[in-house]
Order: C-alpha cells, then sequence, then structure tokens
C-alpha cells in the first residue's frame, strides 16, 4: 500500500508499505479520505503536538473510511461498514481518566500522532475506536467527524442559551463549524470577524448574521455597534493568535463566556488585561480534543445537519502529501483532505 510516512521535520516520504496486519480486537480500515489538521501541520514543522511523536509514522487522526477486515473478537462491526475513527485513545487509569476528565489523560495516545493513522491506504484500527456511518454517509464528510466532535466539546463547555448572540473570531473550517453548532444551540445572532475575503462569504452563506474584516475594523466596537453597545454573550476564538484572544476579549460583553478554543504556537502568551475581566465579569474557558463527542459528531453527519461542502476546499492523492500540507497553511483554503479514493 502508499503511504505518506512523516520522517523528520518538514518531510514526508512517500513508501510502498505491507498492508497492517490487525490483532483480535482491531479492524482493518480501507482509508478513503483524512482530513489535514493544525496538529499535523504544527508536527510537520517540529512543534510540539498533544502527545509525542517519533518519526518514522505515517501522521493523519481525521479519517473515515471502509472495514476490510476484523479480528476474532470483533462484533459490532463488519467487513463492508462504513466508519469514521477517534484516533484518541486514553489509558484509564490516571487520575483524570477515573475523574470523568479523560481529556487530560496524562498518558493519551493518538492515532496519526503516536502510531500510524490515515495518511496510507489502510489503518489497523481498534474496533473501540471505530464509529459507524450510515450507508450513503459521502465519506469525505466522514473524516471531519473528529474535528467536528473537538468542536462539540468545546460548544459544551459554553452556558449558550437559545436566543443570545455568539461572536466567532476566526473563519476557518473550525470557525465554520463552531457557527453551525451555535445555530443549532439556537444563537439569535452570529457575528463572525475574518481578514480572509473569501471566508467571510463562506460564513455568510453558512447563516452568519454579520461578519467583520478586522484588518479594515476594530472587532470590539463593530461588535458592540451591532448589538445597542452590549458586546457578545459567547465569543468562540478559532484563530490561535494572541491578537485573536485580545479581539475576543473586547468583543466580549458583561457576564460573556469566552472559549480560547484554538491550538496556538507553542510559546504564544498574552499581556491579559484583568481589569477588563473584572469590569465584565468574564467566564474564559479552554477546551481540549473530544472525551465522549465523537458519537454525536458523527449522528450530525449523517443527519446532514452540519454543511460541510463549503468547508472542504481542497482534494489531494496520499503521493502530494507535501502540497496538501502546504495548502492548508495557506489562506487560499479551508480544509484540506487527503485520500486517492477521494481523488479517483
Amino acid at each position: 500500500m502508499k503511504a505518506a510516512v512523516f520522517t523528520g521535520v518538514g518531510t514526508f516520504e512517500i513508501q510502498e508499505r505491507p498492508i497492517p496486519e490487525i490483532g483480535p480486537e482491531d479492524a482493518l480500515v480501507k482509508v478513503a479520505a483524512c482530513g489535514v489538521c493544525g496538529t499535523d501541520v504544527h508536527i510537520y514543522h517540529g512543534d510540539p503536538a498533544s502527545a509525542p511523536v517519533k518519526p518514522p509514522v505515517v501522521l493523519g487522526h481525521e479519517f473515515s473510511g471502509i472495514v476490510e477486515k476484523i479480528g476474532s473478537r470483533v462484533t459490532r462491526i463488519h467487513p463492508g461498514d462504513p466508519v469514521t475513527v477517534d484516533p484518541n485513545i486514553y489509558c484509564g487509569q490516571c487520575e483524570y481518566c477515573r475523574a470523568g476528565r479523560k481529556q487530560l489523560c496524562e498518558n493519551l495516545f493518538a492515532i496519526g500522532v503516536n502510531r500510524d493513522g490515515g495518511f496510507a491506504e489502510y489503518c489497523a484500527v481498534p474496533e473501540s475506536q471505530c464509529f459507524q456511518l450510515e450507508r450513503g454517509t459521502d465519506l469525505l464528510y466522514g473524516a471531519m467527524t473528529e474535528p467536528l466532535a473537538c468542536c462539540i466539546h468545546g460548544m459544551d463547555r459554553l452556558p449558550l442559551r437559545s436566543g443570545e448572540t455568539v461572536c466567532i473570531i476566526g473563519g476557518g473550517a473550525i470557525g465554520l463549524m463552531m457557527l453551525q453548532l451555535a445555530r443549532l444551540k439556537g444563537a439569535a445572532t452570529i457575528i463572525v470577524s475574518e481578514p480572509a475575503a473569501g471566508r467571510r462569504a463562506v460564513a455568510e452563506q453558512l447563516g452568519a448574521d454579520f461578519t467583520i474584516n478586522p484588518i479594515e475594523e476594530k472587532v470590539g466596537e463593530k461588535v458592540r455597534d451591532l448589538t445597542r453597545s452590549q458586546g457578545a454573550d459567547i465569543v468562540i476564538e478559532c484563530a490561535g493568535n494572541p491578537t485573536a484572544v485580545r479581539q475576543s476579549l473586547e468583543a466580549a460583553g458583561p457576564g460573556a463566556s469566552v472559549l480560547l478554543f484554538s491550538v496556538p504556537m507553542p510559546g504564544s502568551e498574552l499581556g491579559l488585561s484583568l481589569e477588563a475581566v473584572y469590569q465584565k465579569e468574564l467566564t474564559i474557558l479552554g477546551s481540549r480534543i473530544n472525551p465522549d463527542t465523537h458519537s454525536r459528531a458523527a449522528a450530525l453527519i449523517n443527519r446532514g445537519l452540519i454543511r460541510l461542502d463549503p468547508i472542504i476546499t481542497h482534494r489531494y492523492p496520499i503521493e502530494k502529501m507535501d502540497e496538501a500540507v502546504r495548502m492548508q497553511m495557506s489562506q487560499e483554503s479551508l480544509k484540506v483532505v487527503v485520500g486517492n479514493e477521494i481523488c479517483r
């Protein structure tokens, strides 16, 4: 089989490898599509990821495919089943796992990070990590289940009530999924701040009530103009830089909750206005991966409740892995997906 093997900083090698062997509790998944994530970009550049990476390894943790073969103890899935994969495997024994906070697991292990993942034609996956997609669900959309599951966890952390105003800072793939989740939870007004005109257009297409160009307008002032000086009830930061975080705090109204969702560059710091936090009585939250939300994400995708067609902008075969990563870093793309099946 073909595999894009990460061999070190800035390097993928396209290799011919044997199809993986599976254990008694595993399934062999023929990969249809695998998304390029910001974590993959961090790893590609040698930045710390959510878990240690030891090359050579096949990256790719956002993927879907068809079950090709199952181990002797597998009972829940069968050959021919379309599945999406939750890559995050928890130890179940550390203090956080035992306290029901597995997203903070001290021994987190991830398919496509610590062991071979979806940037290949086949992947061996524990049955526990496979979630069925309905037959007829586009496997290209199935590859978006993992990032959507992470968004659901972030949304679960917020006290969003029907009728409130949500401001999303950053109109990339994550911001556009957050937009749709906020609407499903009853947000009355959704504002998206995004410097790229093309991304603002997609945000409007997906239901944003207002968009802001933060290059030309002051985000906090514009949000107050749009909300009768009140500011947003909920702010979701999806851009991953200190400027976006400052804009999030400025857009927040009194009593607001601010979710810092994005994965920042290592070493990123912010001079926080403690007075603003105090005067507005802000709640600032973080969010990490997708504990027990993968099945809910799959359900939304199976039912077509999240529009993904405008978000998936580029497709590449495995042989063009380097080009796919570079495109994911570009403002030209929203979501880049890799897979030979989707490029035929």
